[in-house]
């Protein structure tokens, strides 16, 4: 299942020697071995080696919880020649993903219980954890309400129209009024339209040296304090993703101050990278929202620091080649960054920025499955094992060889990353990297 990544199912018992462990739910660290059995943690402690037991030396590597991604996009059903749920699965292995939650921009549109039925029986049979999300609206048209309730009943776990934000505000305050009866996130892309226009990228100095049009900070922020607002208004839960903008950040900061249910997401590449890294044209760099500015860069990570943004996303968007290599203004927007993810959030947070590893981890782990109501206390005993173990030192280059997604439309090829995964166990399966 790809040239750098093998995969094994796991049979009988399997011993992890001497991982240094990090429970980020419990804020613990600790060295001892961890025995599976299966798919099944059945011991932690100091494990006598047994020559009829298969030992992993786990020496020098960290063990923790399977990160979380509630922001991906796999592009079944409809344009598997990007990406398919089995491909994506293996893009998410790679990355140290055990669980992740799909967007229902495919072909069709998934806005039906049918269509939510077909992921998750889909996803059955692959070694990772599929949550499908269902559309907001049918066919993402922005104007009828989609059968939520019965896409709900079918396993959806959270409603959006992803890349088509919801512009009219009374759909958007029946969608939050309706999901209370759930109990699950609203999660809309913040953006005005006619404030974004034709923009392709972060309006300001570096838009206007390229001769690019440019997509203003308000055309992101501006929805974010309506969508917060209607938040409060209904007391329905909101999830806002790929925050982009330091005025975005002030609202939910504000809003988190009186009001609970609303929590946050953050790219990597919206932490890794400015808008001067398009200089010369990358087309794996535009995506919505664009990348901004250093000033909403720094600002974005501050809000990591102090809680204002919960988790990182992803936002993993498959594109063929013949998407991207061409003129910027024709080029699709989004960027594959499973395989990658860690390596950059783990440079700009702890290397440069001095976040704790245990800080981090929470951003990848308990604070994503909190917001899903996914279970998170998962290093224990009697536990079905989601465990990635990873070399939190080792400084390596991305390259394309790194890449096990069908698409290749990544920005991070030939940067610099710190920490790097080894292995990914998730639903009976040992992927090692």
């Amino acid at each position: 299942m790809g040239k750098k990544m093998k995969i094994d199912k796991l049979r009988g018992k399997l011993i992890l020697k001497n991982p240094k462990i990090i429970d980020p739910l419990n804020e613990t660290i600790f060295q001892n071995d961890v025995m599976l059995d299966n798919n099944k943690i059945v011991e932690i402690g100091s494990i006598k080696i047994d020559d009829d037991i298969k030992t992993i030396d786990c020496n020098g590597l960290v063990l923790t919880q399977g990160f979380c991604d509630l922001h991906v996009h796999f592009r079944d059903p409809g344009n598997g020649d990007k990406e398919t749920l089995e491909s994506g699965s293996r893009s998410a292995l790679a990355g140290g993903f055990t669980r992740v939650c799909t967007m229902p921009n495919t072909v069709p549109t998934i806005d039906t219980p049918e269509l939510i039925n077909y992921t998750i029986e889909q996803a059955e049979k692959l070694p990772i954890n599929i949550h499908p999300i269902g559309a907001i609206t049918k066919g993402q048209a922005g104007s009828e309400l989609s059968e939520m309730g019965l896409m709900f009943e079918a396993g959806a776990v959270a409603f959006s129209d992803d890349g088509l934000p919801i512009q009219n505000g009374l759909v958007m305050r029946k969608a939050l009024e309706y999901s209370k009866m759930f109990g699950v996130p609203i999660i809309n892309h913040a953006e005005d339209e006619c404030l974004r226009a034709d923009g392709l990228m972060n309006e300001g100095k570096v838009s206007t040296r390229l001769g690019l049009p440019g997509n203003p900070n308000i055309a992101e922020s501006i929805m974010v304090f309506r969508d917060l607002k209607l938040a409060e208004l209904t007391g329905a839960q909101l999830h806002v993703p790929h925050v982009s903008t330091a005025d975005s950040v002030k609202h939910i900061y504000e809003m988190k101050n009186s009001f609970e249910k609303v929590t946050a997401e953050v790219t990597p590449h919206h932490l890794f990278f400015s808008d001067e890294s398009l200089q010369y044209y990358n087309t794996d760099l535009k995506v919505a929202p664009p990348i901004r500015d250093d000033l909403s860069r720094k600002a974005l990570i501050k809000a990591i620091k102090d809680g204002t943004i919960d988790c990182i996303a992803t936002d993993h968007a498959p594109h063929t080649s013949h998407e991207k290599e061409t003129t910027f203004d024709l080029a699709s927007c989004g960027l594959i960054g499973l395989e990658s993810c860690f390596g950059a959030v783990k440079k700009v947070l702890v290397d440069d920025e001095g976040l704790k590893l245990m800080d981090l981890l929470n951003t990848l782990t308990v604070y994503p499955r909190k917001i899903m109501g996914f279970d998170s206390d998962l290093i224990k005993v009697g536990k079905e094992a989601e465990l990635v173990l990873f070399d939190e030192k080792e400084k390596w280059v991305f390259s394309e060889t790194n890449i096990l997604s069908k698409s290749k439309n990544s920005p991070f090829v030939n940067q610099g990353l710190s920490g790097k995964i080894k292995m990914t166990i998730s639903k009976g399966y040992l992927a090692t990297i």
